[in-house]
């Protein structure tokens, strides 16, 4: 690493040296955030996949939920239709 000197008022380094702080810096916040959070150690990959499947898992229950709803709705409503229609006519009585 070159040592960085200043122009003008301004700090000047490499732009290699420059990219390795940040890579360095990036890579130490990423970890600090996922301790913040629980996801730290050598199962937090295993916890994430758990957490997406989890997560998927309730995306399809709710879309299940609501297709059950559609259908019960709509047979209701067809069954009220062939009752009517079946008073009207006067099949059963």
């Amino acid at each position: 690493m070159t040592p960085p000197h200043k122009d003008a008022g301004f700090v000047r380094m490499p732009e290699e040296d420059f990219e390795a702080i940040l890579t360095r810096a990036a890579e130490k916040g990423a970890r600090k955030a996922l301790a913040d959070v629980g996801l730290e150690g050598p199962e937090a990959a295993i916890d994430i996949r758990d957490l997406r499947t989890l997560l998927a898992s309730l995306r399809m229950a709710r879309r299940t939920a609501w297709q059950t709803i559609v259908r019960l709705i709509t047979s209701g409503l067809l069954l009220a239709l062939i009752a009517g229609v079946a008073v009207k006519l006067r099949i059963f009585g």
